[in-house]
């Protein structure tokens, strides 16, 4: 088994793995082993069921790095035995019984909730389900002001959207409670309050590190900076 943590990037709504992309490659040219599986986005208890599964079946140690709604997922998701840490990018860091509507309910709401489009999806054997994504000529402000205008295009086009329920959803567990934890938070970010970020943060006891002028897609913007920080608890938990 290897002693280097497997690093496990968990991406979050209106997004798909590809966001992580300069992550990983600058985690790949330290020889930091990383994979980024898809996220079902469909609700917090199946999709950070998803997530654990997927640590559990890596032989050795996984540090687990949640974007966004992804850090509501690692949250629970981290208690999975072999997870030695969890790193928050831009994200939520609920507690034990807690649901996104309520932590961010506690601040003043961010751009992204006036600018969210309601689609339906089939259930089986059940009424049309409500989806989420950011409306298009807002996703450039909203989630990515940092990011160069022909790439904000493509990613408003390929966003993928989160189950409506999941807002409601309530964290089964708070792995923060046992394993180390680090935190970026993005301070210009347009969709999370970036107050929302701090809050989760310093109750989690997180290493904290805050970009000033960073969007809410700080892994594209700044791959450097994300990794560095992912590489931190690597090295501490390695």
């Amino acid at each position: 088994m290897s002693t280097t943590p497997t690093v496990v990037l968990v991406h979050g709504a209106f997004a798909d793995a590809a966001s992580w992309s300069g992550v990983i490659e600058e985690l790949q040219s330290h020889g930091v082993p990383v994979i980024a599986p898809p996220n079902p986005l469909r609700g917090l208890a199946s999709d950070a069921a998803y997530v654990a599964s997927v640590a559990s079946q890596i032989d050795g140690p996984v540090v687990l790095v949640g974007h966004s709604y992804g850090g509501a997922l690692i949250t629970v998701a981290g208690t999975t035995e072999n997870v030695v840490g969890l790193v928050y990018v831009a994200a939520y860091a609920l507690d034990e019984g807690e649901s996104l509507g309520e932590l961010q309910g506690r601040f003043p709401l961010s751009p992204l909730v006036s600018n969210l489009k309601q689609w339906t999806y089939p259930v089986p054997g059940g009424e049309p389900a409500v989806e989420v994504t950011i409306a298009e000529d807002a996703f450039p402000s909203v989630f990515a002001a940092d990011v160069p205008a022909e790439v904000t295009k493509i990613l408003a086009a390929a966003q993928r959207p989160l189950a409506a329920a999941a807002f409601e959803e309530t964290a089964s567990a708070a792995a923060w409670k046992t394993k180390p934890s680090w935190a970026l938070v993005a301070g210009a970010d347009n969709a999370i309050n970036p107050e929302v970020e701090r809050f989760g943060a310093k109750r989690a006891g997180a290493t904290i590190v805050e970009i000033e002028g960073a969007s809410h897609a700080v892994a594209v913007s700044q791959p450097k900076a994300v990794a560095e920080l992912i590489r931190d608890a690597v090295r501490a938990t390695g």
